[in-house]
């Protein structure tokens, strides 16, 4: 049996090429770079400006890969869906920006897989847990507030249409 050759890297969403870390890597394999760096940008265009986890198995005997693509961190899906570049050095005190609760919900379908949480609500108030760590404010407001107001019932209807 064959011993099949995996190569992890971050890549930029939709922007892999063939060089490192990907090609030296690669290169020994003899598998077709160009390929698998356009397979790698076709999987990954939806996480454009956004570092993306990618892994390549590649089968050295016929030349043939898989890729695989991960998800980006939570923290880089909220300063994406914000346009900024970094969270609040002291997200008591400074605030980064503000997202609606479609925005949050957006996040907590992707990541839902990841956040070994058992519901869609349970996966929002993860994703608010990030926001308030990160100086973000939902609807206006302290992400605590919005958690709380999860609990008691107020975004059932968004929850459940999700």
């Amino acid at each position: 049996m064959v011993q099949k050759v995996t190569v992890q890297a971050l890549v930029d969403g939709g922007k892999a090429s063939a060089g490192p870390p990907i090609g030296p890597a690669l290169g020994p394999t003899g598998v077709n770079l160009y390929q698998v760096v356009q397979k790698i940008n076709e999987l990954t265009a939806k996480f454009k400006g956004l570092k993306v986890p990618v892994t390549i198995i590649v089968n050295p005997e016929d030349k043939s890969f898989e890729i695989e693509v991960g998800l980006p961190p939570t923290s880089a899906l909220i300063l994406s869906e914000l346009g900024v570049e970094k969270g609040s050095k002291d997200a008591k005190q400074s605030k980064v920006g503000n997202l609606s609760m479609d925005a949050i919900v957006r996040i907590a379908k992707m990541k839902s897989e990841k956040l070994f949480a058992n519901s869609l609500e349970a996966a929002v108030r993860t994703i608010l847990g990030t926001c308030l760590s990160m100086g973000v404010t939902v609807e206006g407001k302290n992400p605590k507030e919005i958690q709380k107001e999860i609990l008691e019932g107020k975004y059932k209807e968004l929850l459940s249409k999700a």
